[in-house]
């Protein structure tokens, strides 16, 4: 069997919390602890509290025994809600942080990008800054040289390259951050959801070269709350769940047992950005809460948001997904030009995709909300709605007595169509149930 590229074993990060990692005290901070170490713990014994009670108090295990392998030249993606644990096992694997438990075993050098400007010196410049990343990773001078012009190319920063990382913009460090991560050909690429906060054209640019580095043969670990970029990328993947591992298997079968749990329980998505949204519920057209639809029903997505400042005609992006095949239909106001006025405070947004014609498969929305020119993020693009289109492929008018079998890994969007043969025989093909019929139903 081949030696992984990645092997963790028993993983665990434990972390007390409110406490800072100082790694010195003084004399005075000593004899505080001494005074008032023991009136808290008398405090804590009054109202019933051991002392095992106050440390598991003050400790939180962020991963817990979280076991996996990688193999080399694998893609693998990490998917789960927020304070999953899935930052905290990227910076163990990039040696950041140190476990408390367990250990990693890792054959290969690594380029990590978890943070905009993650191992840049700010007092250096961009061009000083490719080379001491490069020389991390244990690459010759003459090998950052040959890469040193297609980095500030893909970067697009060529004006700035003698200029101190300082003085960059968020977006020019995300930008060379990405691209020496990417360029500089480690055998192992982590790359956490820091690609969220670039603009359109560059996550796709980002997307492109990821796919460049998968076919190239090198290790991939990728996390990401867009499960397109996940199911277009990875091969496997690792659900983690309050810091522990809940399943690793093929993408398709993890994300969607990953999105029907999604939609069982409440989460704030986009807790740190601009607007966070705070509840999402599926609706049929009468109202009722769901997760199933019939093949042309209306499928509608109640949004409540909340916007922490004044945004005027934000873009809005929603993206209705196959889990088997990627993007469907999309509600696109970069496209049809209905901006809302402005979102503030708390508030509700309802998209409705009028009787969409799907095959009976899985299916998830992603949103994305941007500014009225396009260039800040203010909700990042990710998963927040699942649901299943149901029913018999014969109750639609398709005759194929295995078509429900095909219909699992067919596109899923149906049109009306016509076959027409030599003998100019014509077989028109369209949906036998009608909306009239479905309502009597």
């Amino acid at each position: 069997m081949n030696k992984p590229a990645i092997r963790v074993m028993k993983l665990g990060k434990e972390y007390r919390i409110g406490a800072r990692q100082a790694a010195y005290k003084t004399m005075r901070d000593t004899l505080t602890e001494m005074v008032t170490l023991p009136a808290r713990r008398v405090a804590r014994l009054v109202r019933g509290a051991s002392a095992a009670d106050e440390q598991r108090e003050d400790r939180l295990w962020a991963l817990k025994d979280v076991s996996f392998d990688v193999q080399p030249g694998e893609v693998v993606g990490i998917i789960g809600r927020n304070g999953a644990g899935k930052s905290t096992l990227l910076k163990i694997l990039s040696e950041i942080t140190e476990p408390s438990a367990g250990r990693v075993e890792i054959y290969g050098r690594v380029g990590a990008l978890l943070e905009v400007g993650t191992g840049f010196h700010q007092e250096l410049t961009g061009r000083e800054n490719i080379y001491l990343n490069g020389a991390i990773l244990g690459m010759l001078r003459s090998e950052i040289a040959r890469k040193f012009d297609e980095i500030v190319d893909f970067a697009e920063i060529e004006r700035f390259v003698d200029t101190p990382v300082k003085h960059y913009s968020s977006g020019m460090h995300l930008r060379l951050g990405f691209a020496v991560a990417a360029h500089l050909e480690p055998e192992i690429l982590i790359v956490d959801e820091v690609l969220a906060v670039g603009d359109a054209a560059f996550q796709k640019k980002c997307m492109g070269k990821m796919g460049d580095v998968a076919r190239a043969g090198r290790t991939i670990l990728l996390v990401s709350h867009n499960m397109g970029a996940i199911q277009g990328l990875c091969e496997r993947s690792i659900w983690l769940e309050r810091g522990s591992l809940v399943d690793m298997g093929r993408t398709s079968e993890i994300v969607t047992q990953y999105l029907r749990h999604l939609s069982q329980g409440q989460t704030v998505f986009g807790a740190n950005s601009p607007i966070t949204v705070e509840t999402v519920r599926m609706r049929k057209a009468d109202g009722e809460a769901t997760n199933s639809y019939q093949m042309t029903e209306d499928i509608e997505l109640e949004i409540g948001y909340h916007a922490k400042a004044r945004y005027e005609k934000p873009v809005l992006i929603a993206v209705l997904h196959s889990i088997k095949t990627g993007g469907v239909i999309a509600a696109n106001s970069l496209l049809d030009g209905r901006m809302p006025a402005a979102l503030e405070g708390r508030g509700t947004l309802r998209l409705r995709f009028l009787k969409p014609t799907l095959l009976p498969q899985s299916y998830f929305i992603t949103l994305d909300i941007r500014s009225a020119d396009n260039r800040d993020t203010l909700f990042p693009n990710q998963e927040i709605a699942s649901f299943e289109v149901i029913g018999k492929m014969a109750d639609y008018g398709f005759i194929n007595e295995r078509a429900d079998y095909f219909a699992q890994d067919s596109y899923p969007l149906v049109a009306p169509y016509e076959w027409i043969y030599d003998d100019h025989t014509v077989e028109r093909v369209e949906l036998a149930l009608t909306t009239q019929a479905h309502d009597e139903r």
